[in-house]
């Protein structure tokens, strides 16, 4: 079974019964502590994402990468973000901190998304609305595992938290599944998921106490406008 499959699969079998069976999976981004990661997991997390773009203020080092890694259950997928990072750093990132999955959130080509598959990670590539590479460039890239769709509207390659039309993500034509991203935050969530009926969700600012750190309780709120 693929890594993608595997741990969809274990997922599931982990949600609790209340949780709706079409209830998106949702990932937490921008970790830079062990117990505040594990803290978001046992709310209801279903992947921790981890920041290796030096520019961004949730930049977190290989030695606290590796940490969260470690801290997690074996069902969580732990996701390193890149931005036009070569395959040989992502794979030592990968390998060292023990990542389930990369997200490429740059202009990447096309070919690199190939080659991590092949290492039998998850891949995540971001797609955007207003910059490249955009939604209607899709069909130039092997399908990953899923597309991350966001506006890309600020400075950073991240979301901004700027929120924006999430019904715009309904112009991807693929059969890859999609995860909503951007301006995510318990207080639109749950229209943004009837909007756009993604496969999972991705939040980071939208749920944050101070860079790199989450509100717990803006956590349990935003995951329980998902899944319950």
């Amino acid at each position: 079974m693929n890594p993608l499959l595997r741990h969809l699969e274990t997922l599931n079998n982990h949600r609790t019964k209340k949780a709706t069976q079409k209830s998106p999976w949702i990932k937490i981004c921008g970790l830079t502590d062990p117990q505040n990661a594990l803290d978001c997991v046992n709310i209801g997390a279903d992947a921790i994402g981890l920041v290796f773009f030096e520019k961004s203020p949730r930049n977190v080092s290989i030695k606290k990468a590796t940490q969260i890694s470690k801290a997690l259950p074996d069902h969580i997928m732990s996701i390193g973000v890149f931005v036009d990072e070569s395959f040989d750093s992502i794979m030592e990132k990968a390998d060292t901190c023990g990542l389930k999955g990369v997200q490429l959130h740059g202009n990447e080509p096309p070919e690199l998304i190939d080659r991590l598959l092949n290492e039998n990670l998850i891949v995540i590539k971001a797609l955007f609305a207003t910059k490249e590479p955009l939604l209607e460039q899709a069909d130039q890239y092997t399908p990953p595992s899923f597309f991350l769709i966001e506006y890309g509207k600020g400075v950073l390659p991240g979301g901004n938290a700027e929120s924006w039309n999430y019904e715009l993500s309904c112009q991807l034509k693929t059969q890859t599944p999609i995860i909503l991203a951007g301006g995510l935050s318990p207080d639109n969530i749950r229209q943004a998921v009837r909007a756009a009926k993604p496969a999972g969700v991705d939040v980071s600012s939208g749920v944050e106490k101070s860079y790199g750190i989450k509100d717990l309780t803006k956590v349990k709120s935003f995951i329980t406008q998902i899944k319950y």
